[in-house]
């Protein structure tokens, strides 16, 4: 497992360009299913099938990670850079930049009269050019960045960049690896553009038309000192979905995860996100309507350079996923 998230974490992908992380997973799931596409969005598409008549269950986690895209070049050679998703610029202060040709950065900062002050358009990237030109033959306007740090396992605890969400890549990579018998149609959907808007779910559900959706992402936690506080830690099971700022869970799929995790004796506790949200919501909204929910992963320090979650958490989202697509459906 920590080899495959290595990989995935490792890979560049900011939101817009999935293409690297896409061709890995395409390649790792390809002899797991019966069917891989890639739809016009950028959305792999693995396809488990079922006996006629199946119910279709789409499962969602996406490739796409935050970053920066650069809006301009000054004639000393310093790139000046706007947000891909939620990047806080007190979280890249002296943090590295890497480009898709492998060009890397430092994240620099005007003078300031106070840290409060700190903005992103108060910040720069220093890539070591000292000029316009020079700059300009690694990096041109429109080209995307993503933090630069390696994957760090340090017991039952891994700590990266894009935990969020290549772990629920992982998640569902995994299942499909352990899923060998289900009733269900089921449909492992890895989507493009989440953290830009939550795109690419929308338009897989929408070509899917599934009878039911589970995001699978990670979530914050509050075990942390001093955190805001919310009913989930590092290493205390999967975290089941009540709601977040796109969606209220559907009765049925929670109630299913919980009766799931219940009988299965799977470690599990309950998700209510103040703030954010995932694939489930799109995919809930589709048409008339998809009954959804999701299975979240703790992760500490969420969309910084460092993130963290622990493997326990992440095989007990894998057997919770499982289970329920062995089951019946109610």
């Amino acid at each position: 497992m920590e080899k495959m998230v290595k990989q995935l974490v490792e890979a560049y992908g900011p939101a817009g360009e999935e293409q690297q992380v896409a061709s890995h997973i395409k390649d790792v799931i390809e002899p797991l299913v019966d069917r891989v596409s890639v739809d016009e969005l950028g959305n792999v598409i693995a396809i488990k099938e079922g006996p006629a008549g199946a119910k279709k269950i789409m499962l969602a986690a996406h490739m796409d990670e935050i970053g920066v895209i650069v809006t301009d070049i000054d004639d000393a050679g310093f790139l000046r850079f706007a947000n891909i998703g939620g990047v806080s610029p007190f979280t890249l202060i002296g943090q590295r930049v890497r480009f898709a040709d492998g060009t890397v950065g430092v994240f620099g900062y005007e003078k300031l009269d106070g840290m409060k002050d700190l903005k992103l358009n108060k910040m720069y990237v220093d890539i070591g050019a000292t000029s316009r030109e020079e700059a300009e033959a690694k990096v041109g306007i429109g080209d995307k960045g993503v933090y630069h740090r390696e994957f760090i396992g340090q017991g039952q605890r891994v700590i990266a960049k894009s935990l969020d969400n290549r772990i629920g890549c992982a998640v569902l990579i995994e299942a499909a690896r352990r899923l060998e018998n289900s009733p269900h149609e089921v449909y492992f959907v890895f989507t493009a553009q989440e953290e830009v808007g939550l795109r690419g779910a929308r338009t897989a559900a929408y070509s899917l038309d599934p009878d039911y959706g589970i995001a699978v992402d990670v979530t914050d936690t509050g075990d942390t000192p001093e955190a805001r506080r919310m009913a989930v830690s590092l290493g205390k099971g999967a975290a089941i979905k009540v709601k977040d700022s796109t969606i209220i869970s559907h009765p049925l799929i929670k109630d299913l995860l919980v009766n799931t995790a219940k009988t299965k004796g799977i470690p599990y506790q309950m998700e209510v996100l103040e703030r954010g949200g995932t694939d489930a919501g799109p995919i809930h909204l589709t048409r008339s309507g998809v009954p959804t929910g999701a299975v979240s992963i703790p992760c500490r320090y969420i969309h910084t350079p460092s993130e963290m979650v622990d493997l326990r958490d992440v095989e007990n989202c894998i057997q919770l996923l499982v289970a329920t697509l062995e089951g019946p459906l109610p």
